[in-house]
């Protein structure tokens, strides 16, 4: 059996500011500081690294790393786990899901993850980008943990895996059932402050955490998208819908919300790049 690892930024351990996850050349999107992100990259690497070496430890025959953080070419390659393979780059066709395709994988890990859009209390809490409010599956409102959770669940492939602050923790296995593994590396006091664990103990949690998902893998259920589901997403501003009503299959359902009906996660992940890429244009006030 191989892993998959979904590795975002957000909810590793010491992350508590913008400044921390932003790649300093994205000078367009508030402050930034190279030597911060510097460090906050080596600790998500040792993250990954540790939940590396606990699929290793239960038995994984190999893991595959999916850089999953803004721009997609956060962890540091040289200091990666020898034996994993890694994925780099924008603009996959399954996002933060590249990978789920690779014959035999087993089940999937999310580390470094945040809470959804408006969570008070969750740090760096969104869903994508900071300009989408809310999505929902059916009513039910959902994050980035829901929607990679479907991608993989369309492959029969579950979650196994989280690790993050309490409340991204919370929400993912609230959603992906209690055969995942919650390890918890930091609590929020507001979206830019958090208590943390010392980084190595973190690791060393991440690790048992992961050895412990592995074994079980066997037992746990896929999150498979429920039939005829209505996936509905808010933005911030109006003219964001403006753009994104105008991707074929997409509905406008209210002043700042669309609408649309995959037929499976590999669906959902498609029509949802489509209607961000569009919703992303910049409007002229």
């Amino acid at each position: 059996m191989k892993v998959l690892i979904s590795a975002d930024m957000e909810g590793t351990c010491g992350v508590s500011s913008w400044v921390h996850v932003t790649p300093p050349e994205y000078t367009d999107e508030g402050p930034t500081n190279a030597a911060e992100y510097l460090r906050c990259r080596g600790r998500m690497t040792a993250e990954v690294n540790a939940a590396i070496e606990g699929a290793l430890a239960a038995g994984a025959e190999e893991v595959i790393v999916n850089d999953s953080h803004d721009g997609m070419r956060n962890l540091i390659p040289e200091e990666l786990h020898p034996s994993c393979r890694f994925i780099t780059g924008n603009d996959k066709p399954m996002s933060m899901m590249q990978g789920i395709d690779i014959d035999d994988i087993g089940c999937v890990f999310f580390t470094g993850y945040h809470a959804r859009a408006g969570t008070p209390g969750g740090p760096l809490a969104h869903t994508w980008s900071g300009w989408v409010n809310d999505v929902r599956f059916n009513g039910r409102s959902t994050g980035e943990f829901g929607i990679n959770a479907a991608v993989a669940g369309a492959f029969g492939i579950p979650v196994t895996l989280v690790t993050g602050d309490e409340k991204a923790v919370a929400q993912t296995i609230d959603w992906c059932g209690d055969r995942c593994v919650g390890v918890i590396v930091k609590e929020g006091f507001s979206t830019t402050s958090a208590i943390h664990l010392h980084p190595t103990k973190a690791q060393e949690l991440i690790r048992a955490g992961a050895e412990q998902a592995v074994k079980n893998a066997k037992k746990a259920k896929p999150y498979v998208l429920p039939k005829k589901v209505v996936v509905e997403v808010d933005f911030e501003h109006q003219s964001r819908a403006d753009y994104a009503e105008r991707v074929p299959g997409t509905e406008r359902v209210g002043n700042r919300t669309v609408a649309y009906r995959p037929a499976d996660g590999v669906e959902l992940i498609k029509h949802w790049r489509a209607i961000t890429k569009a919703a992303s244009i910049t409007f002229s006030p």
